[in-house]
C-alpha cells in the first residue's frame, strides 16, 4: 500500500501558498490529507496527529507556517517520520522570520526546509522520499526531470533563433 502525505497549514490562509504542492501530488498520484493545525492555538491535536501519522498511513509530513513557524518542528518533535518544512512569507519581515525558525532547529528534531513558499519543491521533495521504496512513483519522477529537461531545450532553441536574428 502506498504511502499518504499530510499537508499541515498553520492557518487557512496560508493554503494559497500550499495549492502547488497539493496539486502536484495528486498529479503523481500520492493520497494527500490537507489539515489546519497550530503548534501554538491546538499543540495537542498537532502532537496527536504527529504521533500516530505512521500508524495512518502517512510516509512524509509537509507542514507550512509563517511568522514564528513552530509547526514543521513541532510535528517532527513527535514523529520519527519525515517533516518538510515550507516558511510562508508574511508581512512582517517577507518570511524571513519563518524561514530562520523552520530552518533552526535543535539536533535531534530535523526538518527539511525548502524556500519560503516553496510548497512545489516540498511535494516533489516529498515524492522522493517515497520514492525510495516506490519504483512507480520513482518513474514519474524520471519523466518529469525529462519533460524539465525537454522544455529548456525548447527554449535555448527559441533563444538561439532570437540570437540569430539580431
Amino acid at each position: 500500500m502506498s504511502k499518504k502525505v499530510a499537508v499541515i497549514m498553520g492557518s487557512d490562509s496560508d493554503f494559497p501558498v500550499l495549492v502547488p504542492a497539493i496539486k502536484r501530488l495528486k498529479g503523481m498520484g500520492i493520497e494527500t490529507e490537507v489539515r489546519v493545525m497550530s503548534a501554538h492555538r491546538t499543540p495537542a491535536a498537532a502532537a496527536a496527529f504527529s504521533e500516530s501519522a505512521r500508524e495512518n498511513g502517512f510516509g512524509v509530513i509537509i507542514a507550512a507556517a509563517g511568522k514564528a513557524a513552530h509547526l514543521a518542528g513541532v510535528l517532527a518533535a513527535h514523529t520519527t517520520l519525515p517533516v518538510i518544512g515550507i516558511p510562508v512569507k508574511s508581512s512582517t519581515l517577507d518570511g524571513l522570520d519563518a524561514l530562520l525558525a523552520t530552518v533552526q532547529m535543535p539536533s535531534g528534531i530535523p526538518v527539511a526546509t525548502v524556500a519560503i513558499d516553496g510548497a512545489d519543491n516540498a511535494a516533489i521533495l516529498a515524492a522522493q522520499m517515497l520514492a525510495l521504496s516506490d519504483d512507480c512513483l520513482a518513474q514519474k519522477l524520471n519523466g518529469m526531470k525529462r519533460e524539465m529537461e525537454e522544455g529548456v531545450a525548447k527554449k535555448n532553441e527559441a533563444l538561439q533563433e532570437k540570437v540569430a536574428q539580431l
